[in-house]
This record gives C-alpha cells, structure tokens and sequence, in this order.
C-alpha cells in the first residue's frame, strides 16, 4: 500500500514539474498609463504575455522604447489603428514606451522580468 501511495505522488510531482518547465519562458509586466486622457489607447499584454496589442480608435503614428541604458531597442514609425508588437527581442529589465497619436503621447512602462536569450531557449528544449 505504501508504494502505491509513494509512486502516485511520485508521479503527481513528475507530472506537475513537466507542466512547470513547458510553460512560457518568457514574462513580461505591464505598468499602464492611467491618465484620463491616456484611455483613446488600448494598450494589454496578451495570455501568454510575449506581445504588446495596442488598438486605438485614432491611428497610432510613431511607437518607440526607451530601456534602463537609455537605448532605443523599439523605433517605429506606423500608420495604423491596431498594431502588436513582439516583446522577445526586448532585453530583460525596464522598458519605457511612447506611443505617439495625432497630438498625444502616451507613455507606460513594460518589465521583462524573465527573458531567456535564443540559445539559451534552444538548450531547454527537449524533443
């Protein structure tokens, strides 16, 4: 009796590690602008948090960050009313985001908390 229970919380342990390890690797937090004036932009995470959906009723013209070494790793010039935005290229730590509409700029803050570099990510996979 004891082994049985021994190998299903063995097993219940395997199991909820392998579940752990295949999530995403990659996780990002957003600090959003709560301005009064901000709320023309929908800016949101998506489920899995690796992209940034900006949608707003105006076209957005001009989207760029700036990170904690005052670089530029964003720097697009758009002309669209929804756009997303890939966050695996960010480098890990505190990024600043303009987003410039008509006569507006709106500013929010993503972190990359956990931001694991293309090699790294290939080593933790397993076929």
């Amino acid at each position: 009796m004891r082994t049985y229970v021994f190998h299903i919380f063995l097993f219940a342990f395997l199991f909820s590690n392998q579940f752990a390890n295949s999530q995403t690797s990659y996780m990002a937090k957003i600090e959003k602008n709560t301005n009064f004036n901000a709320n023309t932009l929908l800016h949101e995470l998506n489920a899995t948090k690796d992209t940034l959906l900006l949608q707003s009723p105006t076209k957005i013209s001009h989207i760029y960050s700036i990170n904690t070494a005052y670089k530029r790793e964003i720097d697009l010039y758009i002309d669209a009313k929804n756009f997303q935005i890939p966050l695996q290229n960010l480098s890990k730590g505190k990024h600043v985001l303009v987003v410039s509409q008509s006569a507006k700029k709106i500013v929010f803050v993503i972190y990359i908390i956990d931001a694991f570099t293309r090699i790294e990510r290939t080593k933790l996979t397993y076929n």
